[in-house]
This record gives C-alpha cells, sequence and structure tokens, in this order.
C-alpha cells in the first residue's frame, strides 16, 4: 500500500528518513512530498537574549525550526559557550502543546525566571495562555516564518500522476492541511473518500476535522514508531500482526 507523507525528507547525511524506514517494516510504501518552507528572522535578537542565559530559567522548544534558529546563532561560537547554555532536554516525550503545559507548570515555579520561548509566527496560544494562567513567565520570540514549499503544487500533482491515489495521506502540521488540503481534493476527485487520513498529532488532527475530513488515525506520540503502528492497524483494522 502506497502512503503519502506531507513532510521535509530527513539530512540525507544522518541516514535514511525513520518514517520511510518504520512504514516499510510494516510493507507500506512512504513518499515525501515538502511542504513548507521557512525564513528565520530576528536572529540577532536571539542571539542577544541566548548571550546572557543567567535571565532565564530555561528554553522552551515546540519545533525543529526553533532549534535550527537557535544552531544559526551558535554556529561561530565555541563549544565552552554552547555548554555553559545548558541546553538540555527535559519533557521530550510530551507530545502537543497542552502536555507540554502541564509539565512545565508541575516543575516551574510562579514568578520564577522567565523562560525563552523561540516559536514560528503561526504559533498556537495554548502554552502561552496556561503558563500565563498559572504565574509562569513566559518570554515569545518569534525566529521564524512558514509559508507553502514553493514546489508543493507541482510536487503533489507529479505524485498523483505517477502513483495514483494513495491508500493514507499522512499531515504533520495543521499548516500542512492548510496548505495542502484543497489541492489533495482537487487532484483526489471522487477517489478521495477511498483515502485514510491520518495525523501526526492532536493539534494536526483537529485541524483535518475544521476542514471537515474524517481522521482515520493520530499518532500516540509524534514518533516514526507510533505513526506507523497507528497507519498500519487504520489500514488493516483486523489484523494484530507487528512490522514484519
Amino acid at each position: 500500500m502506497k502512503v503519502l507523507l506531507l513532510k521535509d525528507p530527513k539530512d540525507k547525511d544522518s541516514g535514511p528518513d525513520p518514517y520511510i524506514k518504520e512504514l516499510g517494516s510494516y510493507s507500506l510504501e512512504a513518499t515525501l512530498v515538502p511542504v513548507l518552507s521557512f525564513e528565520f528572522t530576528s536572529i540577532d535578537s536571539l542571539f542577544e537574549k541566548l548571550s546572557h542565559p543567567e535571565c532565564y530559567g530555561g528554553l522552551v522548544f515546540t519545533s525543529p525550526r526553533a532549534l535550527e534558529a537557535i544552531k544559526i546563532c551558535l554556529k561561530d561560537k565555541s563549544k565552552k559557550e554552547v555548554e555553559e547554555i545548558g541546553l538540555v532536554p527535559q519533557g521530550e516525550k510530551a507530545g502537543n502543546a497542552e502536555k507540554l503545559a502541564e509539565y512545565i507548570c508541575s516543575r516551574e515555579k510562579p514568578n520564577s525566571s522567565a523562560l525563552l520561548f523561540p516559536c514560528g509566527a503561526l504559533k498556537r496560544e495554548v502554552l502561552p495562555t496556561v503558563l500565563r494562567e498559572k504565574g509562569i513567565p513566559l518570554e515569545s520570540l518569534t525566529v521564524y516564518q512558514t509559508a507553502q514549499h514553493p514546489d508543493l503544487q507541482e510536487s503533489l500533482s507529479s505524485y498523483f500522476s505517477q502513483e495514483g491515489i494513495p491508500a493514507s495521506i499522512v499531515f504533520f502540521s495543521p499548516s500542512g492541511v492548510k496548505f495542502c488540503l484543497q489541492h489533495i481534493q482537487k487532484l483526489s476527485g471522487d477517489l478521495i473518500n477511498q483515502v485514510k487520513f491520518a495525523a501526526i498529532g492532536p493539534s494536526t488532527a483537529e485541524a483535518l476535522r475544521g476542514a471537515g475530513i474524517a481522521v482515520s488515525c493520530t499518532a500516540g506520540s509524534p514518533t516514526a514508531q507510533d505513526l506507523a503502528a497507528a497507519l498500519h492497524s487504520a489500514l488493516h483494522p483486523r489484523s494484530c500482526s507487528g512490522p514484519r
């Protein structure tokens, strides 16, 4: 069965994409189509804040792009200076903003040092709202803008003309729903009801439902393993077998 993954491929230097590999273990033939492009902003402001780690109680990341912005700031810094910033991840298994907010609230005290939140222009307000209500200071800084990938429409048209209608289409962000869904509906035509739509997490699933799309499955956590297992169950509801 063919699966269309609406995400960027993993960096070639770091090995095969884990989603392609994991879905392949379930005999699912996955193809990646990049959906988003990003423009980094406020890098100088971010660098200034990172230069004074004593002013913050920690960093909050909810996207890989925010981490890329950090790397851009630090690319010319020495190893010692990077280590002094103390990028030790916690709460990485939260999976969504609601759970991450709960995790932060369980560890941070009200009116403590502010947490620095590098984020995108399209960030949801769930995390800032919950922390504000709990009296936990959060300083947001927009460090990237999200736009549609310039080759998206052409890539989708090429995929559907060459591969046909996939058994499933997986969305990886609400922005992906915004930029892709109309094209997919047009390319699928009357056969769209044959497609099982999947989401990497609850926010993306919510965006799909808001657009009138039935969601067949949502990954238990945003990992290749959980997505593959959920998709396998959705495509083979009577099967209990695992990867081959």
